[in-house]
C-alpha cells in the first residue's frame, strides 16, 4: 500500500511541476503517434508495428529479469531492425512523405467554385458517360485520374495522346483490338495524357480470387499513389473505384459522379490549409 502511494504522490508531483512548454510537447507527440497509427491502420504495417512493440516489450522484460542471452540477442535483432523497418515500410514511408509533399500552407484556404471547377465538372461528366456507355455494351476499361501525386513514370509506359477529355475519344480507346485498348488511360486535369499505360500489380491477400489483372492493376496503383482508378469489367460491365489501395464495386451512375466531384473538384476536395487541416488533416 505504502509503493502505490509512493507512486501517486510521485506522480502528482511531476505533473505539478510540468510547464506549459512540457503539456505542448507531450499534446505534439501524442498526437504525432496517433496520425501514424491512423495512417498504417487496416495495413499489412500495422501488423508489423504490433511486432515491433512485442520485440520492445521483451527486451525491457529481459534485462529486468537478467536474461542476458535474449537480452542479447533481442537487442542485435533492433539495432539490425532499423535498416529492416525502412525497408518493410518503404510504401507506407514514400505514401507518408508524398502527404507531407502534397500540404499546402496558405493559411487561408480558396473558397467559391471558379472556372477551373466548372471545366473539371464537365469533364467529370464526360468520364462517367463513358464508364456506363463501355459498362452497357461489355467492354473493359481501366482509367486513372491523376491527382495531387504526379505519376509520369507511369504514362512515360503507354502512348502520350495529350486531348482533351471526351467520350467519343475515351470510347474508341477501349474498343476491343485498337491499338490502344490493352492497358490503362491517364487522366490529368482535363486532358488524356496517355493511352496503353502499363500499371504495378497489388500484392493485396485481401482481393477476392474472382478478380482479374485489370482490377488488380487498378488497386496496385492506387496503393503507390493518391489517384483514383475506375475499372469496368469485360465479363460483367461492373463498375468499380479503386482508392488508397481499397476497392469498392458495383458503384452506381449517380454515386459515381458525386464521389468523383467530391474528391476531384477543388471547392469540395479536402482543404488543405494551414488552419483548415492539411497536415493535421
Amino acid at each position: 500500500m505504502s509503493d502505490i502511494n509512493s507512486f501517486l504522490n510521485g506522480f502528482i508531483d511531476i505533473i505539478l511541476r510540468m510547464s506549459i512548454n512540457d503539456v505542448v510537447d507531450i499534446l505534439i507527440v501524442a498526437y504525432i503517434f496517433y496520425k501514424i497509427f491512423m495512417f498504417i491502420k487496416d495495413t499489412r504495417a500495422e501488423q508489423v508495428f504490433k511486432g515491433i512493440v512485442v520485440l520492445l516489450l521483451a527486451t525491457q522484460l529481459s534485462s529486468v529479469f537478467k536474461l542476458h542471452t535474449l537480452y542479447w540477442i533481442l537487442v542485435n535483432a533492433l539495432n539490425v531492425g532499423v535498416l529492416a523497418v525502412c525497408i518493410i515500410f518503404q510504401p507506407e514511408l514514400r505514401a507518408g512523405f508524398e502527404h507531407l509533399g502534397r500540404t499546402n500552407f496558405n493559411l487561408i484556404g480558396k473558397g467559391g467554385e471558379n472556372a477551373e471547377n466548372k471545366k473539371l465538372d464537365k469533364t467529370i461528366d464526360e468520364i462517367v458517360e463513358t464508364l456506363y456507355s463501355l459498362s452497357r455494351q461489355r467492354i473493359g476499361a481501366l482509367i486513372i485520374l491523376e491527382r495531387e501525386t504526379k505519376i509520369s513514370d507511369i504514362i512515360g509506359t503507354g502512348t502520350i495522346i495529350d486531348g482533351d477529355v471526351s467520350r467519343q475519344l475515351l470510347i474508341n480507346i477501349f474498343i476491343p483490338n485498337t491499338p490502344l485498348h490493352d492497358g490503362a488511360v491517364v487522366i490529368r486535369g482535363s486532358k488524356v495524357k496517355a493511352a496503353a499505360c502499363f500499371l504495378p500489380l497489388s500484392q493485396s491477400k485481401d482481393l477476392t480470387k474472382d478478380l482479374g489483372t485489370r482490377h488488380r492493376a487498378g488497386v496496385g496503383i492506387s496503393e503507390v499513389s493518391d489517384c483514383i482508378t475506375l475499372i469496368v469489367s469485360e465479363e460483367t460491365g461492373e463498375v468499380s473505384i479503386a482508392k488508397s489501395g481499397k476497392l469498392y464495386r458495383d458503384i452506381a451512375k449517380e454515386r459515381m459522379a458525386n464521389i468523383l466531384k467530391k474528391n476531384l473538384n477543388k471547392t469540395t476536395a479536402e482543404d488543405k490549409s494551414f488552419f483548415k487541416g492539411g497536415i493535421f488533416k
